[in-house]
């Protein structure tokens, strides 16, 4: 029964070994995946921080180029309300114009009238 309990003991020994062996492994395994998720966070805030400037400076470089719009709008529109203000000054005075011509015309036809009149007597 001796050999029985050695064999049995270094079985149970081999089997200790084995379960450490394993255990050992997967400490290791978990220091590893550790390691790995730790340096994954770090690359991908690391780009996306990159990213985000980048996108910041898009951001900037579309402002300017709005702003830039914007300006060149807002004196085309300054300039359009001035025409239209030169417009309406230039459509008054044909007004006037028109108005004087139509009276010399009424005061030209009442002079006519009042000579032909005037030679019948």
């Amino acid at each position: 029964f001796s050999s029985l309990d050695s064999s049995i003991e270094i079985l149970k020994k081999r089997a200790q070994e084995l379960i450490e062996n394993i255990n050992e492994s997967r400490q290791k395994d978990h220091a590893l995946m550790t390691n790995f998720r730790d340096s994954l966070k770090i690359k991908v805030s690391d780009l996306t921080e990159k990213l985000e400037e980048r996108m910041y400076q898009i951001y900037n470089h579309h402002n300017a180029i709005i702003q830039e719009k914007l300006q060149e709008f807002t004196q085309k529109m300054a300039k359009i309300s001035h025409l239209e203000t030169e417009l309406k000054q230039v459509c008054h005075t044909v007004e006037t114009v028109y108005k004087d011509l139509c009276v010399q015309s009424e005061a030209a036809s009442v002079e006519e009238e009042q000579t032909h009149k005037d030679s019948e007597c």
